[in-house]
């Protein structure tokens, strides 16, 4: 199933947006470890994308990885999450973002090896809000 993609002018992102969501998410910023919301958060539900309200993340898939950033070993549904290439900062790496409005969410890595897929989506706090009360439900479209 694919992912219908939302398109918005950046002047309606910062509109939409907080100075921190905007910056992470359409300018692919970064938060610093340890400050954001939910690397500590270990409830139930539903990670969505703060930019559209995609669902991204089942609150079960979440981990301690201990960076100081929310992590994940498998996103919500295959289509829920693009990647791309990042060689950003003379490093490549994986970057992670919604398939449904393009937005930043962080990079991923294959360093989990204590989890089932072996890999952690190491995501910003501020490209993400929990739904508590959520189910994931495949492609899951608000």
């Amino acid at each position: 199933m694919t992912t219908e993609k939302i398109t918005k002018s950046e002047a309606d992102w910062r509109t939409e947006l907080t100075p921190e969501q905007y910056r992470v998410l359409r300018e692919k910023g970064t938060e610093r470890a340890f400050s954001g919301a939910y690397w500590d958060e270990h409830g139930s539900g539903v990670y969505r994308c703060a930019g559209c309200g995609a669902a991204l993340f089942d609150a079960a898939t979440k981990f301690e990885s201990g960076t100081g950033w929310p992590s994940f070993y498998q996103p919500a549904d295959e289509g829920a999450v693009e990647t791309e290439t990042d060689r950003a900062f003379f490093m490549t790496r994986t970057e992670v973002h919604c398939a449904r409005c393009g937005g930043h969410l962080g990079h991923i890595f294959d360093d989990a090896r204590d989890q089932p897929t072996g890999l952690r989506y190491c995501i910003n706090s501020a490209s993400l809000k929990l739904d508590p009360d959520a189910k994931v439900e495949p492609m899951e479209q608000v």
